[in-house]
């Protein structure tokens, strides 16, 4: 073995150990540990807002092999990521290629890990770590590398607040216009309004976006506990009295349940893949869905006024809900899928099309 080699741990909230080899930055974070089993796009979910807080494990056996892009900007917006940062605590995977081939590669994925100081192993066997976590649940971790540190649960404070942006941003121009509430949104929300001639105005998540000038509201994905968000869940609830059209994505799914009285859970593990089959409720249509979230919404505690709009074929829970009257409307999943798969990205036109018959 290469005497350069950085030895480091995976420590579980159980006291499991797992041991690898350094191939991010040498330091130690704590996080929430998950799984995901896309087989790519690495580069997005590093950046996806959702992961703020967490460590997380890819099951693929293989990662690094096409590098990481370039930082191109498109729209305003970096092109071939979801924000502007990596969000992952750490990074865990079977084996890496330390030699990327891909005609996009700017870099290695260990030299963009460490220029944002995230811990990585590679040499971990994550079939079994993975098995622990599916049938423990999602546990508290902590990647050490050269020193001991504690655990800490990344849901015990609000992380929307973490990724949201700071002020007000507006993005295109046109006579449609959409507020995106800004909870740890993905850059390829806006790039699919954008490209449906939607002029977007993103806001912070504690924006009182009801004063803006707009035909429609987003709620767009983010991490942690939704009942973190009790700013965005009072200003939903005062769009909701103004029937405002409404379509929320991911943790938007959630927050609009809460708005209306709803509530929401804790999953065992989440749901974080890109092949996650999801049927709409009365028909027998199937979608395959990008997801990425850990909790959902209990459907027994909406009141008869809403219906549910999409159920996961896997587990039967929650992937989607919507007034039987008025223009509100959300999925748990990704229609945005960045990596995809695009089944869902039509939901984008059919929200515009609630815009333009209310």
């Amino acid at each position: 073995m290469n005497s350069d080699v950085i030895k480091g741990e995976l420590v579980l909230e159980d006291g499991s150990v797992f041991y690898g080899l350094s191939f991010g930055s040498a330091v130690s974070k704590a996080g929430e540990v998950v799984f995901n089993t896309g087989m790519v796009g690495y580069p997005e979910a590093l950046t996806d807002p959702s992961y703020k807080g967490q460590i997380l494990v890819l099951t693929y056996p293989l990662v690094g092999n096409y590098g990481v892009p370039s930082d191109e900007i498109e729209h305003g917006l970096k092109k071939n990521f979801e924000s502007d940062s990596i969000h992952v605590q750490g990074l865990i995977i079977s084996d890496y290629c330390e030699k990327p081939h891909h005609w996009n590669s700017a870099k290695t994925l260990s030299k963009w890990l460490n220029e944002y100081g995230i811990p990585s192993l590679y040499g971990i066997d994550t079939r079994e770590l993975t098995k622990k976590l599916r049938e423990k649940g999602t546990m508290l971790g902590r990647i050490e590398i050269n020193d001991k540190i504690k655990d800490e649960d990344p849901n015990e404070r609000n992380l929307v607040a973490d990724v949201s942006c700071r002020e007000r941003q507006v993005y295109g121009k046109s006579k449609k216009r959409i507020v995106l509430v800004d909870c740890g949104a993905k850059n390829n929300i806006i790039r699919c309004l954008l490209k449906r001639n939607v002029e977007v105005i993103r806001v912070p998540w504690d924006y009182d976006f009801n004063k803006e000038n707009a035909d429609g509201i987003v709620i767009s994905n983010g991490p942690g506990d939704p009942k973190q968000a009790k700013e965005t869940i009072e200003n939903l609830r005062i769009a909701m009295e103004a029937e405002k059209p409404i379509f929320g994505i991911c943790l938007g799914n959630q927050l609009l349940a809460l708005a209306s009285g709803g509530d929401t859970y804790k999953l065992k593990y989440g749901h974080r893949s890109q092949n996650q089959p999801c049927i709409m409720k009365g028909t027998k249509r199937c979608f395959i869905t990008s997801q990425n979230h850990g909790y959902a919404v209990n459907t027994k505690s909406l009141s008869g006024k809403w219906e549910e709009w999409f159920v996961n074929a896997n587990d039967n829970t929650n992937e989607g809900i919507r007034h039987k009257s008025k223009p509100f409307m959300s999925v748990q999943f990704h229609p945005e899928a960045c990596p995809g798969p695009k089944d869902t990205e039509f939901l984008f036109d059919e929200f515009l099309k609630v815009i333009a018959n209310g």
